[in-house]
């Protein structure tokens, strides 16, 4: 299906961000983190949550944990503030051997009667290892990539539940963004822009379901485009609402018409 190809063309993830730094040094070295997106209470037996850090390479590998809240624009921009004191983290730094595994556990200290949902990235981040001596000239080019792993984390009450509805859905043609190692920007792309408005005091993730869109092509002639849940995770990520908040998603679902457009979810 075209949707399918599109879709992959244009993955992005929203919440899932790998960074890396490049500095001097002898090799590259990698990490894995799991799960990258995790769901807790604010209060009570599941106010704590557990990830894992792998070593995938043949050095040793300091890593350190940070936590830092995350503020939503209704574009999906994100503001970034330290928020290292709402969380009991152990251990918060360590060191891997090549193929080590280290669980790393994350307990909330912060108000425990919090209104809403609060979305939080868990960073795990390479530290830098002791440069090797180079080559007798000096030409030689050493080189160390230091990886950031960034899983979402979403504290909410316990009793909050999300209510989620469209509140725009339409026809757009839009500039996608520039595609992974590329620096040329994509041609214009013939999509559909959805809304999302969250009127409930817990967060949602949207790309969990299908969506339905219904419509009219440019000819008038109906047209329906159901976009599955692993499409969408390839599009928009998590497609994460915040509680009592909006986001815009943009989708490479070609062929409507300017006529408004229905959208459902479905299982």
């Amino acid at each position: 299906m075209a949707i399918v190809s599109a879709l992959r063309r244009q993955w992005r993830a929203v919440l899932v961000i790998l960074a890396a730094t490049f500095m001097f040094a002898p090799s590259v070295l990698a990490m894995r983190v799991s799960p990258m997106v995790l769901e807790i209470d604010s209060r009570g037996a599941n106010a704590a949550a557990r990830i894992e850090v792998q070593n995938l390479n043949q050095g040793n590998m300091p890593f350190q944990v940070r936590i830092l809240h995350l503020q939503f624009d209704k574009d999906g921009s994100i503001t970034e503030s330290p928020a290292d004191d709402k969380f009991l983290v152990f251990p918060p730094q360590g060191a891997l051997p090549p193929g080590g595994r280290q669980v790393i556990r994350l307990q909330w200290v912060g108000d425990p009667d919090i209104a809403t949902s609060e979305a939080y990235y868990v960073a795990v981040e390479q530290l830098p290892v002791p440069l090797e001596p180079g080559s007798k000239d000096g030409l030689e080019a050493q080189v160390q990539v230091l990886y950031n792993m960034r899983a979402l984390l979403v504290v909410a009450p316990p009793d909050a539940k999300p209510n989620v509805s469209p509140a725009s859905v339409h026809q757009l043609t839009y500039q996608p963004p520039v595609l992974p190692g590329s620096t040329e920007l994509p041609p214009m792309q013939d999509g559909v822009e959805v809304t999302l408005r969250n009127e409930g005091n817990r967060h949602a993730m949207m790309s969990n379901f299908g969506w339905r869109l219904e419509g009219k092509d440019r000819d008038g002639q109906y047209l329906r485009v159901d976009v599955a849940a692993d499409e969408l995770i390839q599009a928009i990520g998590t497609g994460y609402v915040p509680a009592l908040g909006e986001r815009t998603f943009r989708l490479p679902v070609p062929g409507f018409g300017p006529e408004p457009i229905k959208m459902t979810f479905i299982r």
